[in-house]
């Protein structure tokens, strides 16, 4: 059995490989086409203009499918392994709730784009990025008061870490695009697609655009630690009938006679 296939283990796979493949093709074919600079353009950009936008929505649209299914399961994992401890469940119903409105926020990202509803999309971002580092808060918290029963050392120490990488980028981005879109170097910057080295506001341009990207990569690198907990853990669904045909009315079933189907692991 390959590693990916131990558990539900190919989740936090799958959600990094298809995003980081949605920001690399949409790229590449926005270079193919001329439509933004290849020296490190917005992600958003490379998702402006058809047909990289019609790609990189769709792509982002399964990303929030699979980044939701990923925080359930980590999120049912944490409750069973501490059921006798309040402080611990309270923060993974939280942490639950704030991955979800980081995904919420990344649907928005995928369907409103930047040159088209802006301050829709700087919403999305907002909820995507900065509940997202909230999430990776929690759940590096959780990594803590879960140690050294319940999880390593290492494991803690690689989400700080990547959850401090992940701040630092959020500071930068926002500083140099608060510099940049402050007026001083000229009206409708957010429509702007091509950039010249020699012009004014190229710098605090690529000092965003590179923290933009660290960005997005520090999230992907966080949801990669979640591969060995999930290599441990595998769902079942069960089916209880409630009649014994499908066209019946629901009725009760004594102990005896209740039917259930175990689905198997997913």
């Amino acid at each position: 059995m390959w590693w990916f296939q131990q558990g539900l283990s190919f989740l936090p796979v799958a959600l990094v490989v298809w995003s980081a493949a949605s920001f690399v093709f949409s790229y590449i074919t926005a270079i193919v086409l001329h439509h933004v600079d290849p020296l490190v353009p917005y992600i958003s950009d490379t998702g402006t203009i058809p047909p990289e936008r019609c790609l990189f929505g769709i792509m982002l649209n399964v990303s929030t499918f699979l980044g939701m299914a990923t925080m359930y399961v980590r999120y049912k994992q944490v409750s069973a392994l501490s059921p006798e401890k309040p402080k611990i469940l309270r923060l993974n119903k939280l942490g639950l709730m704030l991955g979800w409105m980081s995904c919420f926020g990344l649907c928005i990202i995928a369907n409103f784009q930047k040159c088209i509803l802006y301050y829709i999309h700087v919403l999305g971002a907002c909820l995507t990025f900065g509940v997202g580092a909230i999430y990776m808060l929690v759940q590096t918290v959780l990594s803590y008061l879960m140690q050294p029963e319940l999880h390593s050392k290492d494991i803690f120490w690689a989400r700080l870490a990547v959850f401090l990488w992940s701040s630092s980028s959020i500071l930068s981005m926002f500083v140099s695009s608060v510099v940049l879109y402050s007026g001083l170097y000229g009206p409708n910057l957010v429509q702007k697609l091509h950039w010249d080295p020699q012009e004014r506001g190229y710098t605090p341009h690529i000092i965003s655009t590179v923290s933009e990207w660290s960005l997005a990569f520090s999230f992907l690198s966080f949801f990669l630690t979640y591969i060995r907990d999930f290599q441990k853990i595998s769902l079942q669904a069960m089916v209880s009938l409630q009649g014994q045909t499908l066209h019946e009315s629901p009725r009760n079933f004594g102990a005896e006679e209740q039917a259930l189907l175990v689905a198997g692991s997913i």
